[in-house]
């Protein structure tokens, strides 16, 4: 595979071998440097190889088989229960499916900006060129090849699991004696496949096996996108070390580490890992079926509070003066995208009035899947300065603890089956949250719905046709590399951070299935399919078969897998379906739409109207609006040719629009942009500074109106704002200004 790519160009790639040799679980130490803008420290990596990991599955598969026998015996009317305690105790579907689905070469049964050179490594016994050993017998090494990018390797070594103490129970060959490789390896299986209900047993011998002595350096070598380790000798994935200890540390251009400051000044530091993960963090694993557990142990100066996404509430442990120590755990099998750390001068708020409980329990599916919640959620500020904005998307990503992380994408190009449908659920939960009725649930969806066309129709008419097809790789969709990499379709190209058609268009998709199936009855199979796929890894077909099976035969009318694949998924553009049913619900508008048109054609008048009135005439009386009908109404506004000043002045006047939240705030700017409101300039600019992520279009408008103030005004503020800006955001704004 080519590792030469164009990270402003071309696709993410994703090199560990996983069909060899999958990590099951991390071990961290890390120590952050706030002034140095690094993270130095080791990561042990707990791996289980191919050998293993079949053996495992064939005997999980005949374990599901007498399970299954035995329930037909006995005629057992309830469906079987998915434990939520931990993943790691696999169900009957995930165990069987495990490697056996995604392993090795199978097919689907159903069908140089300069910031990622790792060049610069301490030499201890790598090689700036790798090099094969093919003395034995004509055979290369085993090689483990992980992600890495913008981190220094120090060195690489086997860890001696064996000098643990007590470890020894885990092994069940009484014939080895001796402290070998073919011991250290099976201590490690052994501890990687404890039941569920041996967690912390698990944990603690995995922090003890962590702390191990070494007992061998590792030949290493990188490259701009991977790190490939091998073992003399060892030319297969079962001879290789079962445990290895990697020293290492980031680059403060690193793109996994955002180093920035709070809004009071004070240094912080926030791992989200976006676009290319969390590769410069820590070494690791990308494709989607390497799912691990990890812990980690982090230290920073005492003044900070690190926060990670762990599953417990950690307390800090004093370490020397001005030092602390934190330690986090997740016991969950997770994608290493997931793992997250946030280092800044944090303070607790504890609302008396709501709690997160309150959201996490509010939406359709069984209460008991709450306890995948995702632990840690990054907000914008953006999103702080309203309740409809911030509740809606606390709702969106709290929908992602099912899909996203209970039910994963097994092919991260089908990014619809995590955001499209947590873009759904929002609105379900939300309406839950805010205790509505069902008729004004039903309202306030049916306004979202219509926001969210207009969205897409402005989306698909500003970006390219390649990037609007959910399935791009189309019966490829999930297929990798023997070794098991792969590529993320658009995963390095700037624009796509601010797309949203992988959004927009699965909500639209999962609506009309939900509509023809019924809300019930659609709800009522999401809480099936949710037990059904808990823990794994899914493919379009998967569901849409699942889902086909439960609309009844005259319902269907000619909906096939084949066809939602061609007209939804496969091709770019608005599906026509959705044409259809737009075109047939014209006119028939929910009543806050209505209401909202109402509201449209009394600007529109007014703004037409001489400044001085005709004797008699009564002056229109504006309704107040909420949060989403000032977003529609600006919409609309937006496509009128032309808005006098004294129109904007009463516009802002009338709905406060300098304080609203900030989706209103960014159509109001778009307003003042178009026509020149130059008075409300100073808006716009505030709106650059204080919503960085969602200013990145405005950029785009004040460049392309060619007037030279704008112009000015566009590249004083990113001049203002560029090192707070995240780097692919800054490398876009750029790219409009120069």
């Amino acid at each position: 595979m080519d590792t030469k790519l164009d990270p402003s160009r071309d696709d993410l790639p994703l090199m560990a071998n996983t069909s060899h040799m999958l990590v099951r679980h991390y071990t961290l130490d890390l120590d952050v440097d706030v002034e140095s803008h690094v993270i130095e420290g080791t990561t042990v990596l707990f791996l289980e190889d191919e050998n293993s990991l079949k053996k495992r599955t064939r005997s999980t598969q005949e374990t599901c088989q007498l399970e299954a026998e035995e329930a037909c015996r006995l005629r057992t009317p309830e469906p079987c229960r998915v434990p939520m305690t931990s993943a790691r105790s696999f169900s009957c579907k995930v165990g069987c499916s495990d490697f056996a689905t995604f392993g090795k070469g199978e097919k689907d049964p159903s069908a140089k900006d300069g910031n990622h050179d790792n060049q610069e490594q301490a030499s201890g016994i790598s090689s700036s060129k790798y090099c094969c050993d093919t003395e034995h017998h004509g055979r290369e090494d085993f090689l483990l090849v992980l992600d890495c990018c913008d981190l220094s390797v120090l060195k690489v070594e086997e860890v001696d699991v064996a000098a643990v103490p007590g470890i020894e129970k885990l092994t069940r060959s009484p014939k080895l004696t001796g402290v070998c490789e073919e011991l250290r390896n099976e201590i490690v299986g052994e501890l990687v496949t404890l039941p569920a209900h041996h967690w912390r047993e698990q944990l603690d011998y995995y922090a003890l096996c962590s702390r191990a002595p070494g007992c061998g350096e590792l030949f290493f070598d990188t490259d701009a996108w991977s790190l490939r380790i091998r073992k003399t000798g060892a030319q297969t994935a079962m001879d290789f070390p079962h445990a290895i200890r990697i020293w290492y540390k980031t680059k403060p251009e690193g793109q996994s580490v955002t180093w920035t400051s709070d809004q009071s000044g004070r240094p912080c530091v926030y791992t989200m890992g976006s676009p290319i993960n969390n590769r410069a963090l820590f070494p690791c694993q990308e494709p989607p079926v390497a799912m691990s557990t990890w812990q980690a142990t982090v230290r920073a100066a005492a003044s900070f509070v690190v926060l990670m996404s762990g599953e417990n509430s950690a307390k800090p442990t004093p370490l020397r003066e001005g030092c602390l120590s934190w330690h986090y755990y997740v016991t969950m099998p997770m994608p290493a995208s997931t793992f997250t750390v946030a280092v800044g001068c944090w303070t607790e708020i504890k609302p008396e009035t709501c709690s997160s409980n309150d959201l996490a329990t509010a939406g359709p599916l069984p209460p008991s899947a709450t306890d995948l919640s995702p632990h840690i959620i990054f907000l914008s500020q953006s999103t702080l300065t309203g309740w409809s904005l911030c509740g809606t998307r606390l709702c969106h990503e709290i929908a992602h603890s099912w899909f996203g992380l209970a039910i994963g994408a097994r092919d991260w190009t089908e990014e619809w089956l995590s955001e499209g449908f947590a873009t759904h659920l929002e609105d379900i939960i939300w309406a839950e949250a805010q205790q509505l009725s069902p008729h004004e649930a039903q309202e306030q969806q049916e306004l979202r719905a219509c926001l969210r066309w207009h969205r897409l129709q402005d989306e698909l008419q500003n970006s390219p046709e390649e990037m609007q097809v959910l399935r791009p790789s189309k019966e490829k969709t999930g297929h990798v590399s023997d070794s098991g990499a792969s590529v993320v379709r658009h995963g390095l190209n700037p624009d796509k951070m601010f797309m949203q058609v992988h959004y927009l268009k699965g909500y639209f998709l999962l609506r009309f299935l939900a509509r023809r199936l019924g809300d019930e009855a659609y709800f009522s199979f999401l809480r099936k399919f949710v037990y059904t796929f808990h823990g794994q890894l899914i493919l379009s077909q998967n569901f849409l078969q699942m889902l086909l099976e439960n609309i009844p035969e005259e319902n269907r009318l000619e909906l096939s897998v084949e066809n939602i694949f061609q007209d939804w998924l496969e091709s770019s553009g608005i599906p026509k379906l959705l044409q259809q049913e737009r075109r047939r619900r014209a006119g028939a508008e929910c009543a806050l739409a209505r209401r909202v048109g109402t509201e449209v054609a009394k600007w529109t008048r007014a703004n037409r109207r001489p400044r001085r009135r005709k004797r008699g005439e009564q002056e229109d009386v504006f309704e107040k609006l909420l949060p989403d009908q000032l977003v529609l109404l600006l919409e609309h506004l937006l496509e009128e040719k032309t808005l006098r000043p004294r129109t904007l002045q009463s516009l802002q006047r009338t709905y406060c629009l300098h304080e609203q939240d900030a989706e209103v705030r960014h159509r109001w700017c778009e307003l003042i942009i178009k026509h020149k409101f130059t008075e409300a300039y100073e808006q716009v600019e505030r709106f650059l500074q204080e919503d960085q992520a969602m200013g990145v279009y405005l950029y785009g408008e004040l460049m392309v109106s060619e007037d030279a103030r704008q112009q000015q005004l566009a590249r004083r503020c990113f001049e203002l704002a560029k090192e707070q800006m995240d780097r692919f955001s800054a490398q876009v704004v750029a790219e409009m200004l120069f």
